[in-house]
């Protein structure tokens, strides 16, 4: 398995790697944990999962003492090589399947699953262009409009246009009406998001949202709408795609977020999954179907996690798609399998051999 990596979402990418090494098992699979720092050096780490838990230092970290570890160029081999420094480099031998446990650019994004296609081996998940589309927020709304599927109204703003012509992009964003949500184009775990209610604070909220990417996207706030998110698993044997039971996120109202942010996700339980969520059940069939539909549109393979807005009109709006999806056994995604009657460690073996029965080369 592969985790850390280079992005915000470093340390929840460690917490997910603790509890799969702590749910896989063992006398089925010999497990090599090779975590990615911050810097982006790849180390062998430890298999202890208590080595990944949150401490009073906050979310734990690659510990960058280790050696480093390569690829080979080599495709029919599909070996892992170890070269710690001054010693001659030696291959920890041959490697079946790589399980990503990344999230965020450098890891969800397609670039490390162009590694593995390069490479030879294969990996659980989506491939380069799903994991790329589900990354970046602008291009997943085209995808998903072009499928039929409702997106809420937005506007991208680049880097060029806002540092040579904000004045238009300013006009464009007035016209959504507030109050507006502002994203990292390319992020996630509610990195760098800003509610604002008014255009006043546009500046100031770009500038945040682009601390973690050049790309900003700005949208318009869901109003009085309800949360709801679905997983879904690609289907054995070449299967149809499957749908979870539907989740719903419901903020504390004592807990001082006004939205689902990092904290109130990780940190001080400010949002209340629930799981299954208290659907009718057309709603809940409805966005059962619309998951699959999105898992599709982009070419999704092994795993994700849709999520909607439910308007107070009962429509669906889709808000995105999650690729490789916090992997925690209170995440939504895990939470919302085991409703389903698949356990943690049954769904981390499920998409382990759906990454094995997966061909090599162009699908």
């Amino acid at each position: 398995m592969v985790f850390g990596g280079r992005s915000s979402e470093h340390g929840v990418s460690c917490l997910t790697a603790g509890q799969v090494i702590a749910a896989i098992d063992r006398e089925r699979y010999d497990v090599i944990p090779i975590g990615i720092t911050a810097q982006g050096r790849w180390v062998l780490e430890s298999a202890q999962p208590e080595r990944f838990a949150i401490s009073a230092e906050g979310l734990p970290q690659v510990d960058a003492t280790g050696a480093d570890v390569v690829f080979t160029n080599d495709p029919a081999s599909r070996e892992l090589v170890v070269r710690e420094p001054g010693q001659v480099p030696h291959t920890l031998g041959e490697v079946d399947v790589v399980l990503p446990l990344l999230h965020g650019p450098w890891g969800e994004d397609g670039t490390i699953q162009g590694l593995f296609e390069m490479a030879g081996v294969r990996y659980v998940g989506a491939g380069v262009l799903a994991s790329a589309v589900g990354m970046d927020k602008q291009y997943m709304k085209l995808i998903f409009a072009a499928a039929g599927l409702p997106v809420l109204p937005y506007v991208v703003v680049p880097p060029s246009q806002w540092d040579q012509n904000p004045d238009a992009l300013r006009a464009s964003i007035e016209a959504l009406g507030a109050p507006l949500f502002v994203k990292p184009a390319r992020a996630g775990s509610s990195f760098g998001i800003s509610r604002i209610e008014d255009v006043a604070s546009l500046d100031d909220a770009i500038e945040v949202a682009r601390q973690f990417d050049p790309k900003v996207l700005v949208e318009s706030a869901a109003i009085g709408a309800r949360e709801l998110e679905c997983g879904v698993l690609q289907g054995l044997n070449q299967g149809p795609a499957e749908a979870s039971v539907v989740g719903e996120i419901v903020l504390q109202s004592d807990s001082g977020h006004t939205f689902y942010d990092f904290e109130a996700k990780y940190m001080d339980g400010g949002g209340m999954p629930q799981v299954p969520a208290d659907l009718p059940p057309r709603v809940a069939e409805g966005v059962r179907s619309s998951a699959v539909r999105a898992f599709e549109a982009i070419g999704g393979e092994g795993l994700a996690r849709v999520d909607f807005f439910l308007m107070p009109d009962q429509q669906l709006v889709i808000n995105e798609i999650n690729t490789m999806p916090g992997f925690t056994p209170i995440s939504m995604f895990p939470s919302m399998w085991a409703a389903s009657g698949l356990s943690y460690p049954a769904l981390v073996d499920r998409l382990l051999r759906l990454a094995l029965e997966r061909p090599l080369g162009l699908r």
